[in-house]
């Protein structure tokens, strides 16, 4: 039997590969939201085609510590799609974190579950349970990644790359491919979070470029594990690094932020305020922005991190960004926990044999 294959961070697969879940999770959403829209005629939905059903009879553990809106959601609901079910085990439902060992959950679930999706705190968690998994883990959240949310945002890129590159069609044809995007700027105001750290060893990768504005602060700036992927991978050389937001935005095509505020910090509240004062996002900010820049945020959203304008106004992604939380959610489950093939590699070899 091959190796359990898991995904910790998209600093684990390469850009083709990263690619090639994007344009799955575009092709899957194609042909599950007819399905999903009100049937008028048995007619036309004898006509639809079916999803992966992948997950048929199969069972997913979404293994929660931490509290989930945009994760859960589209976990339950992917599942289902796929042929499916997830089970929701959250902090107070079972003994992990409590009398029971990581290793031993990962055994446990394992061996009744097809796949663990796993939000947690420590990084360490999720890797404890991935190295004793006899299925695939997936990580749904860790202190320092946060791979599924980037997968969304590249998504959502692609899916509106005509707003960056006036030959493209408006709106792209439905049962189309993606259409390419071209080499951006992106930039991202605020913490060195999860969602920031498997940005950084992606997009560069995709051909664009990244300027970050943290505060000086070294609490702020990248931890060394995560920033020693992003030098190991190359990205380093297209990622500006400073203090200054206005700086940072200067000729970006993508805004980006997140909480500065992470769940357990909430101690930290009032100092984190101060530190991060002037990185609110608004018009006046992005000023030295590209003209027609937009903007995304993994939610949820607090109005010190961006205002009303830009957060509801024309600029903004987020909501589409959000809902294509489900599609990519949906296209690693049926590669990884339903196939095992997340890399290609099976289906390469098929095509070879």
């Amino acid at each position: 039997m091959s190796a359990v294959p898991h995904l910790m961070s998209l600093a684990d697969l390469t850009a083709p590969q990263i690619l090639r879940i994007v344009n799955h999770a575009h092709y899957l959403k194609q042909v599950s939201l007819p399905w999903l829209a009100p049937q008028s005629s048995s007619k036309k939905s004898a006509r639809l085609r079916m999803p992966s059903q992948s997950l048929f009879n199969k069972s997913v553990a979404l293994l929660f510590s931490k509290r989930s809106t945009r994760t859960r959601v589209s976990a339950e609901t992917a599942a289902v799609l796929l042929g499916g079910r997830a089970l929701f085990l959250g902090r107070d439902d079972i003994q992990f974190g409590v009398n029971e060992s990581p290793r031993d959950t990962a055994r446990v679930i394992g061996g009744m579950c097809q796949g663990i999706f796993a939000r947690v705190g420590a990084h360490e968690e999720i890797e404890e349970l991935a190295r004793y998994s006899p299925v695939p883990v997936l990580n749904a959240l860790s202190s320092l990644w946060h791979p599924t949310q980037t997968l969304a945002d590249v998504l959502t890129l692609h899916e509106h790359a005509h707003l960056f590159d006036t030959s493209l069609q408006i709106p792209p044809p439905a049962n189309k491919p993606l259409p390419p995007l071209r080499p951006l700027t992106v930039a991202y105001i605020g913490d060195s979070t999860n969602v920031l750290h498997d940005m950084l060893v992606t997009y560069p990768r995709l051909g664009h470029k990244m300027r970050v504005a943290s505060p000086p602060k070294p609490v702020y700036q990248c931890p060394k594990p995560v920033w020693d992927r992003v030098t190991q991978l190359g990205c380093d050389k297209d990622v500006w690094w400073g203090s200054d937001p206005k700086e940072a935005v200067k000729g970006a095509d993508v805004v980006v932020t997140d909480t500065w505020i992470s769940m357990g910090q909430e101690a930290e509240k009032a100092q984190r305020l101060q530190d991060f004062a002037g990185y609110q996002v608004t018009e006046a900010l992005c000023r030295d922005a590209n003209a027609d820049w937009k903007f995304l945020h993994c939610l949820p959203r607090k109005q010190e991190e961006v205002d009303d304008q830009v957060f509801y106004g024309p600029r903004s992604l987020v909501f589409p960004e959000s809902d294509n939380r489900k599609w990519t959610i949906m296209a690693v489950f049926d590669l990884l926990f339903g196939k095992w093939d997340l890399t290609g590699e099976k289906t390469l070899k098929i095509i070879k044999e």
